[in-house]
């Protein structure tokens, strides 16, 4: 062999080992996403009549109303969802919410899950609670088990909503009919329901920490740089810039740093930069997740 062959070779089975370990690491997250969600409903919110939001909130108001068993409500209302999601989105995605959903459908039929709590407050938060987890679990997972979001990204493609204004949009209408149909207080409860699994898909979703990538633009580049890799051990990407203003410009090279921290360290930053240059150029971006870089390497610290 070769060593432009070995070199291809052992390229192969890293990129096999890497395909592997997402493949065993979003099964994981989609087995314990389907559990979550499984108790979740069939713990706090089935056995007590209560709903939530979304597609799951259409399929627990149809099971309600009607009596038909919420696993096979589950595939049917998601199907259409499942369908979006394989034209707009992409063939594995579509595939792998549809074994979810599958999944959590033989999870509501078969798996005995003890009645939690009666108590009304606490089943509408942790019934949210389980369900947001599951769902955000699966997400991680890389699928969704409420197509929810799927038809948010597919109407806002067709319309001038965006995802956040078609699903508000999405759940007013859910919890108006609930209040209709059933009463207001069965609204009312779906509603804090739903914020809670909403905040907690979130919270799963992006993680615990929240990061703001920050850009600067500043005369005294090269000390700013030296702050955040010496004193609050980050990395940097150094860009190369030209300022302009004014109808003819004005131009005058800088080197733009570029850096992640986390949202406890952005203040400690701006102080660091302020102290080199007060004038400096800053900006800052909210970061849902990274990975790889010295983000993580090294604890928080105040010299």
């Amino acid at each position: 062999m070769s060593a432009s062959q070995r070199i291809q070779y052992l390229k192969a089975q890293r990129i096999r080992k890497i395909e592997f370990q997402r493949t065993i690491k979003d099964a994981l997250f989609i087995t314990f996403g389907v559990l979550s969600a499984g108790l979740g409903l069939k713990g706090f919110l089935l056995p007590n009549n209560f709903l939530d939001g979304g597609v799951m909130g259409i399929s627990l108001l149809t099971h309600l109303l009607t009596g038909i068993d919420l696993s096979v409500l589950v595939v049917i209302i998601n199907i259409p969802f499942v369908i979006i999601a394989y034209t707009q989105v992409s063939k594995t995605f579509a595939i792998k919410t549809l074994v979810a959903i599958a999944a959590l459908a033989v999870c509501l039929a078969i798996v005995q899950f003890p009645i939690i709590t009666s108590d009304k407050l606490l089943i509408a938060f942790f019934g949210g609670f389980f369900l947001g987890l599951g769902i955000g679990l699966s997400i991680r997972g890389g699928c969704v088990i409420d197509g929810t979001e799927v038809l948010a990204i597919y109407s806002s493609k067709k319309s001038t909503l965006t995802v956040g204004d078609f699903i508000l949009f999405f759940n007013i209408v859910i919890f108006s009919v609930s209040a209709y149909l059933i009463n207001i207080e069965t609204a009312l409860y779906a509603i804090l329901t739903y914020l809670v699994a909403s905040k907690t898909v979130d919270f799963v979703v992006h993680g615990i920490e929240e990061y703001t990538s920050v850009m600067i633009v500043s005369k005294k580049s090269e000390e700013i740089k030296m702050i955040i890799v010496e004193k609050m051990g980050r990395g940097v990407t150094i860009l190369k810039g030209k300022s302009g203003f004014g109808k003819h410009g004005h131009q005058t090279e800088y080197d733009v740093i570029y850096s992640v921290v986390t949202r406890l360290e952005i203040q400690k930053l701006k102080t660091e930069i302020a102290k080199v240059d007060d004038s400096a150029f800053v900006v800052e971006t909210s970061v849902n997740d990274i990975e790889g870089g010295m983000i993580k390497k090294r604890p928080l610290h105040d010299d």
